[in-house]
């Protein structure tokens, strides 16, 4: 089955009283049981609800992975990860993360004894040198928020299981979705994903996601999942299975918008660097062509004005891109990382990597092009 059919039919079954196309929502907490331990699959919605079910179910089909699971939050998704790990394991993390998963990183799980390192993933190699007989998981961002700075995932996972094939390499795909990137094709043990992005893809949910291919990996993810209880709740499924089956066709105007606004950006006389995997200036193109089938719908950018006041400026003056914390609806917004998405990392470590107050992360919706560059011109005219 190709993609864009996997985000329609994959993992899906009529449902099998009615016949329903889409799965009914499931607004209970509990099933009847004919004899103690005797039920239909479903005893408690802690541990599965048949229409999160059907959305875990094509959460595996669209990432090539046997089992997906759903998570009442990005966040949680990253949790379930962390709480396989045990005091003394070492953790190698890209240096440009999301400012919610480095803020996990080190003010939740480092007091509980897990040594969390940061390298430039854009080399291989500072990978492979980073690795020692305790680290237990390898987090790759790619393209990293704010960034858009790409990792070579294949790389990545062929030099780690080379030194020792036990260490866990996870991808947080919610920038790229498998619309246009498959990790664990190239090798990943676990695909993330903040399912509030792309694959809700409207802006009215909060949802985490994991997918895996290995049945052990799976059942232990499981168990954390039902023991530690962040499940997504049935509503919230529903919706999120209705967005990821137009996911192909969403992804493609993010593909189509994101690659004319970088390219505008790029000759603005206000900008001073544009960060967008599709244009041939970004260092690591070469890499995003290989691993990625198209670009994405985000791009990053940094005025010639480094100061606040100036970003403050653009940011008070768009109209259709709205000042907001998230990405990947289908509408556009714009952030900044300094004082939204990122500022629970310290400053020493913002401005170490380039994320400075002159930087503007944007959410390129599928609204007309037109429209959009309209609105960018007129801000930046400011």
């Amino acid at each position: 089955m190709k993609f864009n059919t996997k985000t329609i039919h994959g993992g899906q079954k009529h449902e099998a009283s009615t016949g329903a196309i889409m799965p009914p929502i499931f607004q209970t907490s509990t099933y009847a049981q004919a004899s103690p331990g005797q039920h239909k699959g479903y005893g408690y919605s802690r541990s599965a609800n048949p229409t999160r079910t059907a959305l875990e179910d094509s959460f595996a089909a669209i990432e090539n992975g046997t089992h997906g699971f759903a998570f009442s939050s990005g966040m949680s998704a990253i949790d379930c990860v962390l709480r396989r790990l045990k005091p003394g394991d070492h953790v190698i993390a890209g240096d440009d993360l999301y400012g919610g998963t480095y803020r996990m990183f080190k003010q939740l799980f480092e007091k509980y004894g897990l040594k969390f390192q940061f390298v430039d993933m854009d080399s291989t190699d500072n990978v492979r040198k980073a690795i020692t007989e305790k680290t237990q998981l390898i987090w790759i961002e790619t393209p990293t928020n704010p960034l858009m700075k790409i990792a070579d995932i294949k790389e990545i996972c062929k030099a780690t299981k080379a030194i020792n094939s036990a260490i866990t390499i996870a991808v947080d795909n919610t920038f790229a979705t498998p619309y246009l990137q498959r990790p664990l094709d190239l090798g990943a043990d676990i695909v993330m994903h903040s399912a509030t992005k792309y694959l809700g893809g409207h802006s009215d949910l909060i949802m985490g996601a994991l997918m895996v291919k290995d049945a052990s990996l799976a059942e232990e993810l499981h168990f954390i999942q039902f023991a530690a209880g962040a499940i997504a709740g049935p509503m919230d499924s529903f919706l999120a299975l209705r967005g990821v089956k137009t996911l192909h066709l969403r992804m493609q105007r993010h593909c189509e918008n994101g690659k004319a606004v970088a390219a505008f950006l790029s000759s603005h006389p206000k900008v001073e660097t544009v960060y967008y995997p599709g244009l041939e200036s970004h260092p690591n193109y070469s890499i995003a062509k290989k691993q990625m089938d198209d670009f994405g719908g985000m791009v990053s950018f940094k005025l010639k004005d480094q100061s606040k006041a100036a970003a403050f400026l653009f940011l008070e003056n768009t109209k259709v891109f709205a000042l907001a914390e998230s990405l990947g609806g289908v509408e556009s917004l714009v952030n900044h990382p300094v004082t939204m998405s990122h500022a629970s990392i310290p400053e020493a470590e913002r401005l170490k990597i380039g994320i400075t107050d002159s930087l503007i992360r944007l959410s390129v919706g599928i609204e007309d092009i037109e429209d959009l560059i309209e609105d960018l011109d007129s801000a930046l005219s400011q």
